[in-house]
């Protein structure tokens, strides 16, 4: 059952990265497209995306070794585990590749192939022919639907609260890429620094080709927005989670340590001098049945056994357990699919307890936690040995800590540690962040390996596309340096219009974060990665910074002479 467990995570984690991937890929595609799209454009994306695939697939029976190594490093997998070839994996990755193709170049294409040849040699104003009705509407719906979310997040609970706000930097951000047009060079104008050529020449250019900028611009919003708001939301609930822990539950010391065989381990803890109640709680995993007949659902969750008196000292907040009592279970601080009066099946190894009533329900917890609590004496003794066992100690009043403390060490037995609640409280936070993160850099890091592909690639082609206008400006009086010192201060005031934009989509998880905080616990909490928001404005500027100067000293290697003269 734990490795079920931890193959059902693994599962779900690497398909919410192949979901991210695919959209990025529609983005980047897109974002290339944009700005030399022609009525060709289908036809290159055909070919492009065969030949793409083709080389994506060689490069990903390598990749896949380097991500399994990761989810093995981050403990997603068990030691050991990896992937297997099957025969439909390269035709699929090929169907699959083409048709990201095809859609991230459709609109682009599209749109060319309704421009008439005498319009198209008309001087239109680009931010006209870039901001379409089509596109501010889209625009204004993805924003709204924003707004709406971060409305919404309080009425979801612990758990629908946090998925509504995890969505908002994603809507948000798709928001700011479908209106760059307009944002993006309003912005970066006035990041340009005014006074002297190469400001001027950055500016003008800015307005010239709004298309190239947004273009430029959207996979940087999107890598922004997607890295700083999960990271931020991720953080902010394991700090809301720690909160509502602290002030929910009543001890003094905490024992962990593992089930003995016949159960005999809670009585020796119970028992120590200067102990005034114990709360001893056995975790492990079960197979949970939900819903009847076509409807009914078998997941892997946790479940607590526990003792419904000692867990209600422990726990003042849980409610009345009272009729936690024989063949029946409660719903769990990480309970979402039951609810008191509803019948849940329970299989704990080869122990199965068929359909049991949902007779109680403590309230749902920010960091949830088991699925059920389950009654002591349910189980077989002998089938709790070796699962991870916690005690939550209250001390008798005038008792010395150090001494109870060290008794209970001696009654735990071997491998049996002993804490302050505060200690616990703060290590048990390290460990459900040290989850997040590890989710996080698997899903994330990934992700944001090919959004900066992507923001790479569109500088590449946005800069090398620009031999003549280069060639022009130092046929004008400017050097070569000039040139190229241009197109990095115009990329960089791009970068950062793109950061501020994705920066302010992250801000709309981050609200949403504090509004479902607060609906949930009565405390709002946030906390931000900021060693990760340094890196990100850094990594930014230094890979966009190095993009355009490579590609802008490449475009003007070339005399200018060559580029302008007449060509038939």
């Amino acid at each position: 059952m734990r490795f079920e467990e931890a193959r059902v995570v693994a599962v779900t984690v690497l398909a919410v990265t192949l979901a991210l991937a695919a959209f990025l890929a529609v983005l980047v595609i897109a974002s290339t497209f944009a700005f030399t799209v022609d009525q060709r454009r289908r036809d290159l994306a055909l070919l492009l995306g065969v030949l793409g695939s083709l080389a994506g697939s060689a490069l990903g029976a390598g990749v896949v070794r380097v991500q399994t190594w990761l989810m093995v490093r981050v403990g997603l997998l068990p030691t050991g585990a990896g992937a297997h070839w099957h025969a439909w994996v390269l035709p699929a990755c090929v169907g699959v590749g083409t048709a990201l193709a095809l859609a991230g170049v459709f609109l682009a294409a599209r749109r060319a192939a309704r421009v008439r040849p005498l319009e198209a040699l008309e001087a239109e104003g680009e931010p006209a022919r870039v901001m379409t009705r089509g596109r501010w509407t889209t625009g204004v719906l993805l924003g709204a639907g924003a707004v709406v979310l971060v409305a919404l997040s309080p009425l979801g609970g612990p758990a629908g609260g946090r998925a509504m706000a995890v969505c908002v930097s994603l809507l948000a951000a798709l928001a700011f890429a479908v209106l760059a047009p307009v944002a993006v060079p309003a912005l970066a104008g006035v990041l340009v620094p005014r006074g002297g050529v190469l400001g001027d020449l950055a500016r003008a250019n800015l307005r010239d080709d709004v298309r190239r900028s947004a273009s430029t611009a959207a996979p940087l919003i999107v890598l922004v927005g997607l890295l700083l708001g999960q990271s931020g939301a991720a953080w902010s609930y394991t700090e809301a989670a720690v909160a509502q822990l602290r002030s929910t539950t009543a001890a003094d010391l905490v024992v962990e340590s593992t089930a003995d065989a016949d159960g005999s381990l809670a009585q020796r803890l119970s028992a120590v001098p200067g102990v005034g109640s114990a709360s001893s709680e056995v975790e492990l995993p079960a197979a949970l049945t939900t819903g009847a007949g076509e409807t009914a659902f078998t997941g892997i969750r946790r479940v607590l056994v526990v003792d419904p008196g000692a867990y209600e000292r422990a726990h003042p907040t849980s409610g009345s357990l009272q009729a936690l009592r024989g063949a029946a279970v409660a719903a769990g601080p990480g309970a979402l699919e039951s609810s008191t009066g509803d019948r849940v099946g329970v299989r704990v190894g080869q122990v199965d307890l068929g359909p049991l009533p949902v007779v109680a329900a403590v309230p749902q917890a920010v960091g949830g936690g088991p699925a059920l609590l389950l009654p002591a004496g349910l189980l077989p003794a002998e089938l709790l040995q070796g699962s991870a066992m916690r005690t939550f100690v209250q001390l008798q009043e005038g008792s010395d800590r150090r001494q109870v403390a060290a008794a209970l060490t001696a009654a735990g037995g071997r491998g049996a540690r002993v804490s302050d609640v505060q200690d616990w409280l703060t290590r048990s936070a390290q460990q459900a962040g040290s989850s997040d993160t590890s989710v996080l850099v698997v899903v994330m890091g990934l992700g944001a390996s090919y959004a900066l592909i992507g923001v790479v690639n569109a500088g590449v082609v946005a800069t090398s596309a620009r031999r003549r206008e280069f060639a022009t400006a130092r046929a004008s009086g400017l050097t070569r340096r000039q040139v190229v010192g241009s197109a990095v201060l115009e990329t960089w005031a791009v970068s950062g219009a793109g950061l501020l934009l994705g920066v302010l989509a992250a801000a709309g998880t981050l609200a949403a974060v504090l509004i479902a905080t607060a609906g949930a616990t009565g405390t709002a909490s946030i906390d931000l990665p900021w060693p990760l928001v340094a890196a990100v404005v850094i990594g930014a500027f230094a890979v966009t910074g190095a993009t355009s100067v490579w590609t802008a000293w490449s475009a003007t290697r070339t005399a200018p002479v060559q580029l302008l003269r007449a060509r038939e």
